[in-house]
């Protein structure tokens, strides 16, 4: 199965993984080297490598690949998958289905941006019935928009977030308020809020005028979903409070698999991404 080339990250010292238990993650986007937050990336795992030592091996999952690799079980074997930003995705039908995985098969999962809105849009239509559900960016003519345009576009946006106390979002954080950095035009119509909640979804994170900004499921090991994108924080030597924590759930998922079928994991991976890794 062809893949674009995963971005490796250097090994710290005294890694976290569990030797026999690297932590695989999937990279869910159209990579591009026109995406900030793209290229934000192998900085992100360089860093949580040699600063926190949790090693995560990534493979870059293009979404019109991921369709395919949800239903043959290939995104089941990771131990966490991460939906970039980036859309107008290549396959709307790809992301969502690598999102699925990820929430039926309770494995650590991020959405940023693009992620969050198309995490909400797979809640919305599996869980809330919402088949009719629709992104204004894939079908602007769709009847029933569950993302909608923001009234105002938050494209180099920097803004105030505030964590609802006990969720897993101000664990993540590590603190109530945080400052966080938008590059989006999109978010969720507020109508469609109750349905998502009544069916389970925590919408966890605010602004300043009460818009949703993060979202998280509730008795998922880690599912969490931000409009912000925590990847362009900083200068990407330091990671996000968010990132390192899905590296931390990550890594402790790959140390339960190494207590079992690990060498049956490893194996499966390496044969189907056979010829397609490279480092950068």
């Amino acid at each position: 199965m062809t893949t674009a080339a995963p971005t490796a990250a250097t090994p710290a010292t005294t890694p976290t993984t569990p030797a026999g238990g690297i932590a695989r993650i999937a990279l869910v986007g159209d990579r591009s080297p026109h995406v900030k937050s793209h290229t934000r990336v192998p900085l992100l795992l360089d860093a949580l490598a040699s600063r926190d030592g949790l090693v995560l091996d990534a493979y870059w999952i293009p979404t019109a690949d991921a369709a395919a690799q949800a239903a043959d079980g290939t995104l089941a074997r990771f131990d966490a998958v991460w939906v970039l930003p980036g859309s107008p995705y290549a396959s709307e039908a790809g992301a969502l289905a690598a999102v699925r995985v990820a929430r039926e098969e309770g494995i650590p999962f991020l959405g940023t941006c693009g992620g969050f809105q198309h995490a909400l849009l797979e809640y919305a239509r599996s869980v809330c019935g919402l088949t009719g559900a629709a992104h204004a960016e894939n079908d602007p003519g769709a009847e029933d928009l569950l993302i909608a345009p923001l009234a105002c576009s938050l494209v180099g946006h920097e803004g105030l977030v505030r964590a609802e106390p006990g969720s897993l979002a101000e664990s993540a954080l590590g603190a109530e308020r945080s400052m966080e950095r938008y590059h989006c035009n999109y978010g969720p119509a507020p109508r469609h809020l109750p349905a998502l909640t009544a069916h389970g979804l925590r919408l966890s994170g605010h602004d300043e005028d009460g818009q949703v900004r993060i979202a998280e499921l509730p008795g998922h090991p880690f599912f969490l979903a931000t409009l912000f994108q925590p990847e362009l924080h900083g200068d990407g030597t330091r990671p996000h409070p968010i990132v390192r924590a899905l590296a931390v759930a990550a890594v402790a998922r790959a140390a339960r698999r190494a207590e079992g079928s690990g060498d049956r994991f490893a194996a499966a991976l390496a044969a189907t991404f056979a010829g397609s890794r490279s480092a950068g």
